[in-house]
């Protein structure tokens, strides 16, 4: 693929302090247009189909993809779109509900871990374990039902537990980072102006009314206490193993060019071959083919 898009521009750095009004929502660069961007994406997917063969074929390494957003962003038509072209039996999507009963009798991170990919393989979060500091931190009273010990009140929840949220992130993806997991984070940033195109487009449109809640509608009303709980989620949490990227959201047909680009990107810095096998083996199968072409047809 390529190089078509500045990955740099859309990275977080580590020890950023994200403001999310600096962050274009829309593709602003001008130099595609929507059927050329069409295009390149239908190249880019023939071309994550073959790095995720040689990774499987390597089998020591595991990728995973979250996906965090504010709703109507099109997390779910990026997860669509983008990867499209791979092998289903090599990726596995999950979307992240509210914890149930049993779930919350564990930690946060457990649902999170029986999900993780296993080596070779590819595991996309559609909402991840950062709801745990992004609707948890709107709505703090949603702690209480975690049980955790001298957490009693919402007054317990203060900085210090949140910047401890986001110490124990970082370990956990540091964790499986260090044990063959890469991972790639994307925040699909999207103006409070298309989100509310998007929602009255599902209302309008029958084939669409049931992507809509009368739960969004209610959440829009915090969106400004999420612009910053996601400011302080992105800031904390941007890491050389584990980096967040900002993605314009506004132009769906650029966000997911962007993705595919990255994860491209990302593939190729692994350097991933296939496997070469030895001497022994290749004259084994030198054999086989010669004892192949000499059989008679039937």
């Amino acid at each position: 693929m390529k190089k078509i898009i500045d990955i740099e521009k859309y990275l977080v750095k580590p020890g950023t302090n994200v403001l999310l009004k600096d962050f274009a929502t829309d593709y602003e660069d001008g130099k595609l247009d929507k059927a050329e961007g069409e295009t390149l994406l239908e190249s880019g997917r023939k071309n994550l189909a073959e790095m995720q063969d040689k990774l499987y074929a390597h089998d020591e390494y595991s990728v995973l993809i979250i996906f965090q957003a504010m709703d109507a962003a099109g997390k779910d038509s990026a997860v669509k779109h983008v990867m499209s072209g791979l092998n289903p039996t090599g990726v596995k999507v999950y979307s992240f509900k509210a914890p149930s009963s049993r779930e919350l009798d564990h930690d946060y991170f457990w649902r999170h871990y029986e999900a993780l990919p296993a080596r070779g393989m590819i595991g996309i979060f559609n909402r991840s374990h950062y709801e745990n500091v992004l609707v948890t931190r709107v709505h703090p009273e949603l702690i209480l039902r975690e049980n955790l010990p001298a957490i009693n009140t919402i007054d317990d929840i203060n900085e210090e537990f949140w910047e401890k949220r986001f110490q124990q992130i970082n370990r956990f993806e540091k964790n499986i980072y260090q044990n063959g997991t890469i991972i790639l984070k994307f925040f699909l940033h999207v103006s409070k102006k298309e989100q509310r195109k998007r929602f009255i487009e599902r209302i309008d449109n029958p084939k669409k009314n049931w992507k809509f809640s009368p739960t969004d509608a209610n959440e829009r009303q915090f969106w400004m206490k999420y612009q910053e709980a996601y400011q302080e989620a992105l800031s904390n949490t941007s890491t050389k193993f584990a980096p967040w990227f900002i993605i314009p959201a506004d132009a769906k047909w650029f966000t997911r060019l962007a993705i595919a680009y990255i994860i491209y990107e990302q593939f190729e810095a692994m350097r991933l071959e296939y496997p070469k096998v030895s001497d022994d083996i290749r004259a084994d199968l030198h054999r086989i083919k010669e004892q192949l072409l000499a059989e008679e047809d039937k």
